[in-house]
This record gives structure tokens, sequence and C-alpha cells, in this order.
């Protein structure tokens, strides 16, 4: 590694060098380029402070944070020069950053965001704050996707249908459901698809990339293929909540600490897997979100927060389940974790794999069983849904560019190092 970057790649008698690390025994990994976090959600800018020092502690050197923070989302020049300062004073890891429109913004604002260095839009139809989380109406969403249609800047979909879900909330309610086992019932199947494919039908009519930024379920890759094999830009991701849990399993001990939207599916995990295996997921990120535990301390599980810390239990869990399935665990984990979501945002060739040229951004990962304590995270949280897990390892060391960030046990560099990461010319459809 010199000034920042891999220099050289090789086998046998090292070159000479002012400092050695000897990583016998661990794996070599590419630093994690996280495609989906929430930074903002709870503390707003100053909240990248945390997120992204968890984030070093476990291996990801890049976060693609969304634009929902708060008291207000990321839609204007304004909104980006702010956070883009947030970044360079506080931030340990680099960040790249979506952007989102409003309801009844207009469009004027996406080139500039885009001239910015913005590498995603995000969207959503399902409103869980007017302010903050709008819904965006069909109408707006296809002028959206006819400004972005002649970019390679992806369109995302938070992918739910606000009025099946509202039903469901209400049927299971009045049924006197209140539980984490209904959690899924009232967020049907049928709404996750519905509203993805109606999202992707628009994309289409535009010519444009539409993405779904979390699909539960098998079929929702199954549903984007028969787009992209039609020859229109579609893709979808998963997360690695969707990989591990199940509420059938898990949902008894954990209630609320396992609730995201749309939910975690029971007998879903399989059809994930051979989604990943058959090359129809886009990349697995962990929709880091930073509330606190208080989010969810509700009798109702209507009434508590949707979801969950990940930064620091992204790599291990990942890692950890495709061993378990008997699958090529370390290049399973560079593909999904870091190559493809950096081909992704167009953050490749400089982000997302060990080759010469690239940022020196580097996971050592070393085996062995790790119980996971979210005591001890570095997320200002202290709490997590994969508390108490067996993970097949831990990030021993994480470099920044070069540079020692996390040395096993303390982070090491300062806020601030960290760096805002543009938009490339690479893209995923190229």
């Amino acid at each position: 590694m010199r000034d920042g970057v891999i220099a050289a790649i090789g086998a046998g008698k090292p070159p000479a060098a002012t400092r050695t690390t000897d990583a016998t025994g661990s794996y070599i990994l590419p630093g994690v380029v996280d495609g989906q976090t929430h930074a903002g959600s709870c503390r707003g800018l100053p909240g990248i402070e945390s997120t992204t020092r968890s984030a070093i502690a476990g291996g990801i050197t890049t976060i693609v944070d969304m634009p929902y923070d708060n008291p207000a989302p990321l839609n204007n020049q304004e909104r980006l020069a702010a956070k883009i300062e947030a970044i360079e004073t506080s931030a340990h890891c680099d960040v790249a950053l979506y952007a989102t429109v409003m309801p009844g913004q207009g469009i004027d604002d996406i080139a500039p965001l885009v001239e910015g260095g913005v590498v995603a839009f995000k969207i959503s139809s399902f409103e869980s704050s007017p302010t903050r989380f709008p819904r965006i109406t069909a109408d707006q969403t296809h002028a959206i996707f006819a400004a972005l249609s002649g970019t390679d800047i992806p369109l995302g979909l938070h992918n739910e249908d606000q009025e099946m879900v509202r039903a469901g909330i209400a049927a299971a309610r009045s049924a006197g459901r209140e539980g984490i086992a209904a959690h899924s019932d009232s967020r049907p199947i049928a709404a996750e698809l519905a509203a993805s494919a109606a999202f992707l039908e628009l994309g289409a009519a535009s010519g444009a990339h539409a993405h779904l930024v979390h699909f539960s379920t098998a079929r929702g890759f199954q549903l984007t293929e028969q787009y992209r094999a039609l020859g229109h830009r579609a893709t979808g991701e998963t997360c690695v909540h969707y990989l591990v849990l199940d509420p059938q399993e898990h949902g008894p001990a954990l209630g609320a600490r396992m609730k995201v939207n749309p939910p975690i599916r029971p007998n879903a995990r399989d059809g994930l897997w051979q989604e990943i295996l058959d090359g129809r997921v886009a990349f697995v990120s962990s929709d880091h979100s930073s509330w606190p535990i208080d989010n969810k301390n509700a009798a109702s599980i209507f009434d508590a927060g949707a979801g969950v810390p990940g930064l620091e239990t992204l790599l291990p869990a990942f890692f950890t389940e495709a061993a378990r399935r008997g699958l090529d665990a370390p290049r399973l984990t560079a593909a999904q974790l870091s190559e493809r979501p950096a081909r992704f945002f167009g953050l490749w060739p400089r982000k997302g794999a060990l080759r010469i040229g690239a940022d020196a951004d580097i996971v050592i990962f070393t085996p062995g069983e790790h119980v996971w304590d979210s005591a001890h995270a570095h997320d200002a949280l202290n709490w997590s849904p994969f508390d108490g897990h067996r993970f097949a390892g831990r990030v021993t060391k994480t470099y920044l560019r070069g540079d020692l960030a996390w040395d096993g046990s303390a982070i090491v560099n300062t806020p601030g190092r960290g760096a805002y990461v543009r938009r490339g010319d690479t893209c995923w459809f190229h």
C-alpha cells in the first residue's frame, strides 16, 4: 500500500516496507461497501460520527447513506452541501450518498444533485412520515424516472403498497394480534410485490434504472429478472437480516427487536440464498437504522419502531450463514458485500476489490467462534437482533485508504478521516 492505494500484489518475498502486518490464518478481504444505511434517521447529521465509527469496527470502509435525515431529507443542493460538510468533519469511513425528491417538488433539483455526485435517488410508496419519509405518487415517480432516464443513476424504492399495509394492520389489530408473528401477515408479500411491479413498469416505460432496495422473498428477484431479460434496467437487493433471521425461530425471543419493513418472512431464507447463487441479487446490505432501543419498547408490534442496527454484524453474519450452508463464504462475502455494491453505485474500480490502483480499503477477518455482544458496539445504540449469535469469525483489522482505522479492539482513526465519495463513470448495466 502506498499513498492510500494498493501499489502491488504478489507472492514470495515481500518488498521492503515501513510497516507490515502478518495476517496468517485470516482472510484478507476488500473493505465492505454497505449499500444501505440510515446514519441520520434519529440524531440527524451528527449521527454520521457514531454510524461510521461502527462501520469501521465492522470492516465497512464505505457506507452509502440514505437521504432520510432528521429533521429533513437530502433533496436539494443546500442539504447536500450540509451533509458533505458533516462527512468531512465527522466521518470515520468514506461515505457515498443517496438523494430524494419530496412530494410536489418537481425535477429541477435532480440534475444539480447528480452533478454534485450523489450515487442514487430513493423514494417510498409507503408513508412513514409526511415530512421525512413520505409517499411519492405514481405520476411524480414517473416524472422522476423520466428525469433520470438519460443517466446511470438508479431510482430506489421502499416497496410496500400503502393501502394494503394499512388494511392489513387494521385487520390484525381488530383480531387482537399484536405480536411479532402478526407483523409479516399485516404487511403481506402481495403488498411488497404489487408496489414493486408498478415501480418496475414505470421504470421500464421511462427507460430508467428501477431498483428495489429490500426484497424479503425470492419472488421479488424473479420479478426483476423478468424485466431485465426484456432489456430493462431492473435490479433488487436484500439485507442480511432476511438471510439469517426467521420470525418462527427468532421471533419469540426477539419480538420487536427484529421488526423491519418489509418484514422478515417465515421460511424465506433458503429461497433468498438461492437467488444469490443464481446471480439475481444485486448485492446484500445492512439497512442499518440508528434508532435507540427505546423506539422498540411498545406493547404492540404495530406501535414499535421499524429498523435494526447492523454495521458490526453485516460481515460476520453473512460470512457465518454462507459458511453454515457449505458455500464459499470468503468469495461470496467479497462479491456481495464489496465488489457488487461498488459496481452498482459507480464506485468501481476505486472501491470494492483488492486490485492495483484501488483504494487500500482492506479488512482482515479472522476465523474462530465469536459471540456477538452489542454492549461492546461502537454505534452509540448498543442493542442488536444478533445479540448472542455465534459468528464464525470477527474483524480484527480495518484499513481505510492504507491507514489502520480499527485494530481489533479500538477505533484508531479520527473523525473526519472519512471522505465524501462521488459517483464515478462506471455503471451496473455497462
